[in-house]
């Protein structure tokens, strides 16, 4: 006879690694379902003076090198982040932002600024006077499609720009990544174009990466649950596991705890309930193969073990509050709006 699990005590196994919660096996499986493709890039040369601005992209997020050089990155709420030679920018809610060369300058938006092809997706922009041998600053842009798929809770406890120095030890993968992104910005070899499109794609997955792993320590929410081994356990069999319907006592036998415990913390630190969670896990993987994998509504109902199509429409409504087809609707209209 199965034991009723409101009444289990919490077991000693809860409490055998307290670092689960970081171990490379989840951090692996989560990161998995992060999709970032970047769909516009720009190598930047300026003279000493100059100021570029960056517009609000909801959905996207930007990423900056300095490969030569300084500038001043002055985020939507006004903070002010020096950059020197080797940093690495990472804006992941997409918002408005300049890149300055001083705090007193103005800036015009980087879609204003004459461009010329050097490769699928990436131009060149020189706005360094023909006075200027060489250019002051050099960097490389790039806007991303970024989707955390069911991390997505991830995305609002990030932080507005989060800023990687030359060398960071907390980030040590970087160090080679800055080192080939420099000298194919700076060598101008054959395919140099689409080779650092590839490199700022890696590197911006490897600073979200290295956010999880080492700078959220304050993080509230999803990051804290990661860090529980009560709930870790829970949250990757969801991720592992999207067809199935959970139910609240089995997701507490895998963590080992009452069910009325698990249930109670779970809402406490995620802010919602286990079921909730799993159900918005399930409709951002069926978000994500409709608008980006352009798989049809039929199959992804059949997918997620959905009787019918209009039975995984109900409830893909109840948690988005619009139909599937809507929302592969909006996502054609924003890819046009970046893409202007």
């Amino acid at each position: 006879m199965m034991a009723n699990l409101d009444f289990l005590p919490e077991t000693p196994i809860m409490h055998e690694n307290k670092h689960f919660s970081l171990s490379s096996e989840l951090i692996s499986e989560l990161l998995l379902e992060m999709r970032l493709r970047g769909v516009q890039y720009r190598r930047l040369q300026t003279g000493s003076e100059f100021g570029v601005g960056f517009s609000n992209k909801p959905g996207y997020a930007y990423f900056h090198y300095i490969a030569v050089g300084t500038a001043l990155l002055r985020t939507h709420d006004g903070t002010l982040h020096a950059l020197n030679a080797g940093s690495m920018v990472f804006i992941p809610q997409g918002e408005d932002h300049q890149l300055l060369s001083d705090v007193s300058r103005s800036f015009q938006h980087i879609d204003t600024l004459g461009s010329a092809p050097l490769g699928e997706a990436v131009s060149g922009i020189n706005t360094c006077p023909s006075s200027h041998p060489t250019p002051s600053t050099v960097l490389f842009y790039g806007c991303m499609e970024f989707d955390l798929g069911g991390m997505q809770g991830l995305g609002k406890l990030m932080p507005q720009a989060i800023v990687v120095e030359a060398n960071e030890q907390s980030y040590p993968g970087l160090i080679p990544i800055m080192g080939a992104m420099k000298f194919e910005i700076c060598s101008g070899r054959a395919g140099f174009a689409g080779i650092l499109a590839r490199l700022a794609e890696v590197a911006a997955a490897m600073i979200v990466r290295g956010w999880i792993e080492n700078g959220s320590e304050n993080a509230a929410g999803l990051i804290a649950a990661l860090r529980d081994p009560r709930l870790a356990r829970a949250i990757l069999a969801i991720h592992r596991d999207t067809s199935r319907e959970w139910s609240v006592a089995e997701l507490a036998a895998q963590s080992h705890v009452s069910r009325s415990v698990f249930a109670e913390r779970f809402k406490s630190i995620i802010g919602t309930s286990p079921l909730r969670y799993a159900r918005e896990v399930r409709m951002r993987l069926a978000g994500h193969w409709i608008t980006h994998d352009k798989i049809s509504i039929d199959t992804v109902a059949l997918r997620l073990g959905y009787a019918s199509q209009a039975a995984f429409s109900r409830a893909f409504k109840r948690i988005n509050g619009y139909p599937p087809g809507a929302m592969r609707q909006r996502s054609a209209r924003r890819s046009d709006t970046v893409n202007e």
